[in-house]
């Protein structure tokens, strides 16, 4: 098709358009825009959605899409000599395209035979128009009822980490025969006695700047299931490493001791026990809502709360509110001071805490993100990611930051309720008429035996 592509001019681009009855506001774009045969060729998926392309209609852009495709299917080699593709056609034992191949294909040439013209062809087919560093993802359904059950299991997580901690504080060892360990920055920094509740008062703040976020974002209830997903991974984690091992105080102004249970059989001592963790559980674990616990060192569940609040404000706003950002990181950096500065965790707790949870928000998001990369590996997906496949099940790509007014809020939520309305009644309407039926069908047989006696 067209061998000689590289070198049309601008009228010769229109021409073919014309020909193939491509939309009249394209073909204006493609004029004004200067676009000659090699820049056709050059056309990555990102540029049919970018200016100027970005208000095409559905159908206007699919059209033009398929077209610049087969373009570029049949003129391989004139891509390979303006520099689009890699040397495989000429040199197949060292066909490594650092275009557009995914990092399978490198491992597959590094450590395998020798590529089929076939495997070539795959490859190169991918080096310009498989290549798209940002994509959206094509749908993106709310599924509210699996939001629920995220909400659900960080519920179940929150209270079996409450019941933990309860367990950890009558294993704190004694501070008379075990003080704290040797801590670089806690014996460097002396104790300020307000510094904790400083830290929680920071939590509040990130939290109420998350909630608004929430509030205004389009996919609020895919993000919100992401942060149940993660806050309970990381909070449940934490329960087993707080089991391990019980490490020694790390202050010594803080009163610790197993607490004492009267004479009692453990069905009793169990329940003591269980009416401290719904205490823990009802005060969110803070300080300030009187919640005071010993053991629960490695590692912080405040450096937790504050490091996901932080990276999920910065995660699902606009890039252009790095003011806000800046502020968060702050808050979040100024938060793990507070809680050093209290002695109430060693280092070591804040520095695993931040670790872990930073990482696995970066995981789970570079992973759910390029769910289409994994299509292949979808049932190992499943085995070591089950809350990942599960949950994103229904969601392609990124997830966008848009914003929704109070006014379109209002509206969703009105048509929302009506729909609700609406879908109740007509299951109590076939209900009703499934009842009817049956009483018809029963009585269908008694009528016939009156007639016949």
């Amino acid at each position: 098709m067209e061998s000689d592509i590289i070198n049309w001019s601008n009228k010769e681009v229109l021409d073919l358009l014309h020909k193939e009855k491509i939309s009249s506001i394209i073909t204006e774009i493609i004029k004004s825009h200067d676009i000659d045969g090699q820049c056709l060729l050059s056309f990555v998926d990102r540029d049919f959605y970018d200016f100027p392309f970005d208000k095409l209609r559905l159908g206007e852009r699919k059209r033009f899409i398929l077209l610049v495709k087969k373009l570029q299917k049949h003129n391989r080699n004139a891509m390979f000599e303006l520099g689009l593709c890699d040397d495989a056609l000429s040199n197949p034992s060292t066909n490594i395209n650092f275009l557009g191949t995914n990092l399978s294909h490198l491992s597959y040439n590094l450590h395998n035979k020798i590529p089929t013209p076939s495997d070539i062809y795959v490859r190169n087919s991918e080096c310009v128009s498989s290549f798209t560093p940002d994509v959206k993802a094509s749908r993106l359904k709310p599924e509210i009822w699996k939001t629920a059950i995220a909400l659900g299991y960080v519920f179940l997580v929150t209270w079996v980490t409450a019941v933990v901690m309860v367990i950890v504080h009558d294993k704190v060892p004694d501070m008379k025969k075990y003080p704290p360990l040797p801590d670089l920055f806690l014996d460097n920094v002396p104790h300020i006695p307000w510094a904790f509740d400083m830290c929680e008062i920071t939590g509040s703040f990130l939290m109420a700047i998350w909630l608004v976020v929430l509030f205004f974002h389009k996919h609020r209830f895919i993000i919100l299931r992401r942060f149940f997903a993660l806050a309970g991974t990381v909070f449940l984690l934490r329960c087993f490493t707080m089991l391990i091992t019980s490490l020694s105080v790390p202050g010594s102004h803080l009163k610790c001791e197993p607490r004492s249970y009267p004479p009692a059989d453990d069905l009793t001592v169990w329940g003591r026990r269980l009416r401290q963790a719904y205490d823990i559980w009802s005060g969110a674990g803070m300080s300030v809502r009187g919640v005071r616990t010993c053991g629960d060192y490695m590692f912080s569940g405040h450096t937790v709360a504050l490091t996901l609040l932080n990276f999920f404000i910065t995660e699902y706003t606009s890039r252009n509110l790095y003011l806000l950002h800046i502020l968060t990181w702050v808050m979040n950096m100024f938060g793990i001071f507070f809680i050093l500065a209290a002695h109430e965790h060693y280092s070591i707790d804040v520095f695993i805490a931040f670790y872990i949870t930073s990482r696995l928000f970066l995981y789970y998001h570079t992973l759910s993100n390029n769910q289409a990369l994994m299509q292949n590996d979808s049932s190992r997906t499943r085995i070591w990611f089950p809350l990942l496949s599960f949950f994103e099940s229904e969601v392609d790509g990124i997830v966008p930051n848009e914003y929704e007014g109070p006014v379109t809020i209002v509206n969703n939520l009105r048509v929302w309720c009506v729909q609700l309305i609406a879908d109740v009644k007509e299951s109590s309407v076939a209900k009703i008429a499934g009842s009817k039926l049956q009483e018809g069908a029963a009585m269908g047989p008694c009528r016939s035996r009156r007639r016949d006696s």
